[in-house]
């Protein structure tokens, strides 16, 4: 079909998108409207933890769709209990709460924190985030965000969200006040460029968030779920955090975000919090076997494996071209180009024939990798081969 047969003019415009429609794809590759296929290393940003398509995936919406959809979030069912079940026994938490995006289980994050604050804290309800950071976009989520501009866009802004600086532990202690009830941050800030929190300043953060009894949140939406070579990225710093929002990877491409907290924190009370679909056990169904397969005996070292591929293979390109290096963690990698050409690249890694490569700069200056977590070392190579020749037209 013809791009101009499509009714595009019916879509409202909130961003620039190239004149092409996707319409399949299976694992590493997606496929346009004119049967061009593209490496993606996008993944719906992060989203499709196993690739386009997985089979674990598919048969799980076939099974359960025949089933029981949604039954209302106001009972109990099958699917919703074995995958909240699943996080709590693979993580440091015991209650979850299921969403639809991540940015709905940051708005429940900040809900909850802000609750435990008024029942255990003299009201306090002031939440620490970061300058760079991103957490969703209802008005809470972007008032939370340290994304640059954002303050504008709808202000006013939500208020109670002082912005510290990310591995600077002496700017969130500076911040701490009677009315301060939780410090959120992401463990790797994924749309400010790959940015990983230091063991350490995790570490300090835990210690000193104890040390003034407030909670500490962990925004995994973008770096939990397998993501960053272990199931959450707060295990790489051995501590345990008393919030966690999980989001795209959990779906694996459906819509499905959760809100997960220990036992002494969860203090929602009857008709606090709530939603349509929230869930509802098609979603969850598939969730289960997402991470079913994370979990499964030697996925995640194969994750860790493979990150470890592409990062070396990054650090020889950086060489080679003379840029700056690489950054990150697992499979949520950043190339450091030292120069505003990655938006140049990107296009032009598209455009390329007679495959493209799908990839993302999240900031001018990086290319942001987010392959499939089960993204095959072949890939990865063809990936650079086909990025060399981009920078070799540049």
């Amino acid at each position: 079909m013809n791009f101009n047969e499509y009714p595009i003019d019916s879509l409202m415009y909130i961003t620039n998108r190239p004149e092409i429609v996707f319409t399949h794809g299976k694992g590493s590759w997606i496929y346009d409207n004119n049967g061009k296929r593209y490496l993606d290393f996008i993944q719906g940003w992060a989203v499709n933890s196993l690739g386009h398509c997985n089979d674990g995936m598919i048969e799980a919406l076939n099974s359960q769709a025949k089933l029981l959809i949604n039954p209302s979030p106001a009972f109990y069912n099958e699917q919703m209990a074995k995958l909240a079940g699943l996080l709590t026994q693979h993580s440091c938490f015991d209650k979850v709460f299921f969403a639809n995006s991540g940015a709905e289980a940051n708005e429940g994050a900040i809900k909850l924190a802000r609750k435990w604050g008024r029942k255990f804290k003299d009201g306090a309800f002031e939440i620490i985030t970061f300058d760079h950071s991103f957490h969703g976009r209802t008005l809470a989520t972007m008032s939370a965000s340290g994304k640059p501009g954002w303050d504008t866009i709808y202000a006013p802004q939500v208020p109670g969200f002082p912005k510290a600086e990310l591995n600077d532990i002496a700017s969130v202690e500076r911040l701490i006040n009677a009315k301060t009830v939780a410090v959120m941050l992401e463990p790797i800030q994924g749309e400010g460029g790959v940015i990983p929190a230091t063991r350490e300043f995790m570490q300090q953060l835990r210690e000193l968030t104890k040390q003034h009894n407030i909670l500490l949140i962990v925004d995994e939406v973008q770096s939990g779920c397998g993501r960053a070579g272990t199931l959450f990225a707060y295990q790489l710093s051995g501590i345990e955090p008393d919030i966690m929002t999980l989001g795209k990877g959990i779906g694996g491409g459906v819509p499905l975000a959760a809100l997960l907290s220990k036992a002494e924190i969860a203090v929602f009370e009857a008709g606090d919090q709530g939603g349509t679909y929230n869930g509802n056990p098609l979603m969850t169904a598939v969730g289960y076997s997402v991470i079913s397969q994370l979990t499964a005996p030697g996925f995640l070292e194969g994750v860790r494996s493979r990150g470890e591929y592409l990062r070396t293979k990054l650090l020889e390109l950086s060489e080679e071209r003379g840029f700056k290096g690489e950054r990150g963690e697992g499979l949520l990698r950043a190339l450091l180009l030292g120069k505003d050409i990655g938006n140049q690249i990107v296009e032009k890694a598209r455009e390329m024939q007679p495959d493209g490569v799908l990839l993302n700069a999240a900031r001018p200056n990086l290319l942001r990798f987010m392959p499939a977590l089960n993204v095959t070392t072949e890939e990865i190579d063809q990936m650079l081969a086909m990025l060399r020749s981009v920078l070799d037209s540049l």
